[in-house]
């Protein structure tokens, strides 16, 4: 955790041109408002600037739909804030419902970093803005002003580069594949088949979910999905070939990386014959549907925010905090992303150093008071280098994190207690992320842990229903892409809950260790079922039908059933799983690891 926190990490891609796309998107709200003779409009159309923050990776035509509702909610929550600032006992629980809400909605449809925190923060911070002359009418316009700004800025990229975020995403799966199969045979394979599932997951998602439905037509387009499919086929042939044993082509990784290069044709033998494109992610409603089960890491996210903000409100009214949202704030930024134990201690000592730290900058920054285009340079430079930096380094960005909100904070007006106002942010910071920290060990800390089981059964469940359709080799039909596209995100879950569980405290942490055999052959049995079905739809429907029959056999899918069924009820009622025979000969040895695994876990 120390070294982490000391350390300055290189970045995955370059990130000067959205950095300094945010900071202009910061300051030229302002310069606005004080050429107009209004600061304060200004700092409050500014909110809207943070739009600037959200849709990177996204195709410019999905990013245009997001960026517009983003901007939207912006204004919503900044006109409801500066609507509840005239009834003080309203703004705390007003606070809490948007924290809730934003969280709820932003981990479901997946918006992003920086996540559901900064609709929240925007809602707080128009409660305590100086702009008592503007109406909630006149805030919702203006930071919507901002937004727009910040839509526009966001999209311009398409003017020069239409297709630039699809070929980077294509470029990103060719780079993963290759690295796969690279990694074939070595203690890397597991975790590397992961990453390149999720890159061409990611580039269907582009080329796919996030396209309008007439978007078939465009050539680019087309040839984009012809590289991906190419790809997608390199992938499950490598899986095939190293389930089986086989040594990988040695030209397979050069072959990858030749699709990834858009510069130079794709070899033809690869793209010659195509099958239709995967369906890419589950839609918003499904996305919506699954983040309200009850018994959830989702609904718990949510409830965890919501009680952590009202505690955090209630103990800034006790004490009479000067500017109690800064304590809602901060413990809602430790909790909404859904952190485990040791990553939720590591966020807040990052976070107070950073801002006990930052306040020395914020201090020297205020008693310059800086006015009219120092004002506007000093929040262009500071959200700049936030930007640069909050991938690198949280401890070190939560500095001019600090800085930059207090600046705002002061809505332009100079600040007649300096010393108070610094100190204020420091102990809001302290209080918010010790409640951040409480609130999580009394709501079921053990959650990420107790929860993997769940995830394991519904997996057996999504693996039976499309070995189902795999056994007739019927794997073409909408169907049964629906039923491989839910398979996909099972197994995407599956990983991400353990990796989760395992950032937990020592007992669920040691829980799900013990449980890792299982979850590793459960993947692999899923990545299996899946690699045989893409397999299957190479083929001609007779020639599919006809190997899908040798595969199974007579009754080998049964068999297979109920070894899913045995493993589903060593994992819900603890029994010791037994052994069925007749397996599918291509599956028995990821079904022997899972049984191996839950045994392993039984004793």
């Amino acid at each position: 955790m120390l070294r982490s926190m000391l350390t300055v990490r290189p970045l995955a891609r370059p990130r000067f041109a959205f950095a300094a796309r945010s900071g202009l998107c910061m300051g030229v709200p302002v310069l606005v408002g004080w050429l107009a003779g209004d600061l304060q409009a200004g700092m409050m159309a500014a909110t809207g600037g943070f739009t600037a923050l959200y849709g990177r990776g996204r195709p410019y035509r999905s990013r245009a739909v997001e960026l517009g509702i983003i901007a939207l909610a912006f204004a919503l929550v900044v006109g409801i804030g500066n609507a509840v600032s005239a009834v003080p006992l309203a703004v705390v629980p007003t606070v809490a419902l948007i924290a809730m809400l934003s969280t709820w909605l932003g981990n479901a449809l997946r918006i992003g970093p920086p996540g559901a925190y900064m609709f929240m923060m925007a809602c707080a911070a128009a409660t305590a803005m100086p702009a008592d002359h503007l109406s909630p009418a006149e805030a919702f316009v203006l930071v919507l002003s901002g937004g727009a700004f910040a839509w526009a800025a966001h999209m311009c990229g398409a003017l020069v580069r239409p297709r630039g975020p699809e070929e980077r995403a294509v470029t990103a799966a060719a780079r993963a594949v290759a690295s796969y199969i690279e990694a074939v045979g070595s203690a890397r394979e597991g975790a590397a088949r992961q990453v390149a599932a999720h890159a061409l997951s990611d580039a269907w998602n582009a080329l796919v979910s996030f396209q309008p439905a007439h978007a078939g037509t465009d050539t680019t387009l087309a040839g984009l999905r012809q590289r991906t499919r190419a790809l997608n086929g390199l992938f499950s042939r490598a899986m095939e070939t190293a389930a089986e044993g086989r040594a990988q082509l040695a030209d397979a990784p050069v072959r990858a990386r030749q699709l990834g290069d858009l510069a130079q044709d794709p070899p033809a033998d690869l793209v010659a014959a195509g099958t239709r494109a995967p369906l890419g992610h589950p839609d918003a409603r499904a996305l919506l549907r699954e983040s309200l089960r009850l018994r959830s890491m989702s609904m718990l996210v949510v409830g965890r925010v919501g009680l952590a903000a009202l505690v955090a409100g209630a103990i800034g009214a006790l004490f009479d905090l000067e500017r109690a949202y800064w304590a809602v704030a901060a413990a809602v930024l430790m909790l909404h992303q859904g952190r485990e134990w040791l990553g939720l201690v590591q966020r807040s000592i990052e976070r107070v150093a950073g801002t006990w730290i930052g306040l020395l900058l914020a201090g020297a920054l205020l008693w310059r008071y800086p006015e009219g285009l120092w004002l506007v340079l000093v929040i262009v430079v500071l959200q700049f280098t936030i930007e640069m930096l909050i991938l690198r380094n949280y401890a070190l960005a939560a500095i001019f994190i600090t800085a930059a909100a207090l600046t705002l904070a002061t809505g332009g007006v100079p600040v007649p207690d300096l010393g108070a106002f610094l100190l204020a942010r420091g102990v809001d910071t302290a209080v918010g992320c010790a409640v951040a920290l409480v609130v999580y060990q009394v709501t079921w800390p053990r959650a990420s842990a107790a929860l993997i089981p769940e995830q394991l059964t519904r997996t057996f469940t999504a693996i039976g229903t499309v070995a189902g359709q795999l056994a007739t080799g019927e794997v073409a039909s909408d169907t049964a892409r629906l039923a491989r596209r839910e398979l996909q995100h099972r197994c995407f879950a599956l990983s991400e809950a353990y990796q989760q569980a395992t950032a937990a405290s020592r007992q669920p942490r040691q829980e799900v260790e013990r449980m890792w055999p299982a979850i590793a052959a459960t993947e692999e049995l899923a990545f299996r079922v899946l690699t045989s079905c893409w397999a299957i739809e190479r083929l001609d429907p007779e020639a599919g039908r006809a190997t899908a029959r040798t595969l199974f056999g007579e009754g080998g899918l049964q068999a297979l059933r109920d070894a899913l069924g045995e493993a589903a009820r060593a994992v819900t009622d603890g029994r010791v799983v037994g052994e069925v025979p007749s397996v599918p000969a291509f599956l028995r040895q990821e079904v022997a690891a899972l049984h191996r695994g839950l045994h392993r876990e039984g004793a």
